[in-house]
């Protein structure tokens, strides 16, 4: 039985800390400069006391005073963002919501990332019990074109870019499944943005399908992908709306400010 005293606290225990949150929220609403008047009004306070802590805050550098009388958000809360978002790792946020996916299908979960033309293994979940071997090993790599993940990077390219990528590399194969014509590419991409996510269809290695889906960092930037790995005949599609979930967890732990892109990409 959890106890009182383990609760953890969701508004501030000090006055004066609550106060100035909501001062900073006031002026995050806003891109131009506040009026202490409107500062008072929106917060509730006496426009003395909200004086009194924005003066404190501007000594801090938190606020900015551009000119008497209205305040704006300062620079140092752009600085310890600019800290927070260097920290942020992609594998670091994405490992343990991989695993937790990883034991609800039984199949490999896969982190990738583009790099050039191709894309790379950074993390796996995977167990023996998932009766599949794994092939590429972590920094292993692969075209883009052939994977799940590679055609969600396409895919978030303009059409000048896919066709670049198609001479660089001759869109060659693996397998019959390959898409190694520009047109049937582009369709398959042009499906990819309409439903949000991306499919290998024994593409890359006969007998292996995967599905994909993206994650975003807090510029709306696709940044990793997802995907679920498993022999072709056991691919499931009640795993979509696991595999989504688990991508937009990850994408809000790196500040993506949506629950996730848009079918149509951003």
């Amino acid at each position: 039985m959890t106890k009182r005293s383990d609760l953890q606290p969701t508004t501030p225990t000090v006055q004066v800390i609550e106060r100035m949150f909501n001062l900073l929220e006031v002026l995050s609403s806003r891109e131009d400069p506040v009026s202490l008047k409107d500062i008072a009004e929106k917060t509730g306070l006496h426009p003395s006391t909200a004086h009194r802590i924005l003066n404190d805050l501007t000594i801090g550098r938190f606020v900015d005073r551009p000119e008497a009388g209205s305040y704006r958000l300062g620079m140092r809360l752009l600085e310890l963002g600019n800290l927070v978002k260097a920290r942020l790792s992609v594998r670091d946020a994405a490992l343990g919501p991989m695993r937790e996916l990883h034991k609800l299908i039984q199949q490999p979960v896969n982190l990738s990332v583009r790099q050039g033309d191709e894309i790379v293994y950074v993390e796996r979940a995977y167990s023996e019990r998932s009766g599949m071997q794994v092939v590429r090993a972590i920094g292993g790599r692969a075209p883009l074109h052939l994977t799940s993940v590679g055609k969600l990077f396409l895919a978030a390219d303009e059409s000048p870019k896919v066709r670049a990528y198609a001479t660089r590399t001759g869109l060659l194969g693996n397998t019959r499944n390959s898409l190694t014509q520009l047109a049937m590419l582009e369709r398959e991409l042009q499906q990819c943005r309409q439903v949000g996510m991306a499919r290998d269809n024994e593409e890359l290695e006969m007998g292996v399908r995967c599905m994909a889906a993206g994650i975003y960092d807090d510029q709306n930037k696709l940044v990793a992908g997802l995907s679920i790995s498993a022999p072709a005949d056991r691919i499931d599609e009640n795993w979509v709306p696991k595999l989504r979930t688990t991508a937009a967890d990850i994408s809000a732990a790196l500040g993506c400010p949506a629950p996730g892109p848009s079918p149509g990409y951003r």
